[in-house]
């Protein structure tokens, strides 16, 4: 079933690879930034807690995302309409590795990724109205063996910085990867799929809500 070219909705994300996901599905969207002080707190806790796992972490966040849009569009008055979220993280071994602090923390997390397999979690997840619902996405990935000196030479075009995993497989990083068994959308950070799923649900939803 294709989604209705007819719907729009939030895009509560400043990526633009999810912008460009969205658009090559043809879902209109509007973004919602959130605009907040540099000294005011964050609107949603991105730290791992205690125990927790990555498949708990990555839906935990999405959703929450998902929610701190929906209050942001009600403190704004603006028109009602479906709110998406969705975040991505890369665990090795069962350990998140989030978005590295800097490039010295970028060099270290692709030296552990080198030769091995990691999965790449990415949940969506969209708000309207007292319902939310979410998705998971869960890809297998494979790097071959990486260099120090290429290594160092990625993280100094500046493509891992604020990247789950410290890589970007739409960009340079393509040529590490020896296999992927899932979602590839899903690894840049939006799997189609399953958001498809979730706006086509979302929809029926509102239609049965408010059917005129």
């Amino acid at each position: 079933m294709f989604i209705s070219l007819d719907r729009s909705l939030y895009l509560a994300s400043r990526s633009p690879r999810r912008r460009e996901l969205l658009s090559q599905i043809g879902v209109r969207f509007h973004l919602l930034l959130f605009r907040t002080r540099p000294d005011a707190e964050p609107d949603v806790n991105e730290d791992v807690l205690p125990d927790e796992s990555p498949t708990a972490y990555v839906e935990r966040v999405a959703r929450a995302k998902a929610e701190a849009g929906w209050r942001r569009l009600m403190q704004r008055n603006l028109p009602r309409a479906p709110v998406l979220a969705a975040d991505t993280t890369v665990a090795v071994e069962g350990r998140i590795l989030g978005k590295p602090a800097d490039r010295g923390e970028a060099a270290r997390m692709l030296a552990e990724l080198s030769g091995k397999r990691h999965e790449v979690l990415s949940a969506v997840a969209i708000k309207y109205d007292d319902r939310i619902e979410s998705a998971m996405s869960v890809t297998q990935v494979r790097f071959r063996a990486l260099m120090e000196e290429e290594i160092r030479q990625y993280v100094a075009t500046g493509e891992a910085d604020d990247k789950a995993g410290a890589y970007a497989i739409q960009g340079r990083a393509a040529q590490f990867v020896a296999e992927i068994h899932g979602s590839y959308s899903g690894v840049m950070g939006l799997p189609l799929f399953e958001t498809a799923q979730l706006i086509e649900k979302i929809g029926s939803h509102r239609d049965r809500r408010n059917p005129y």
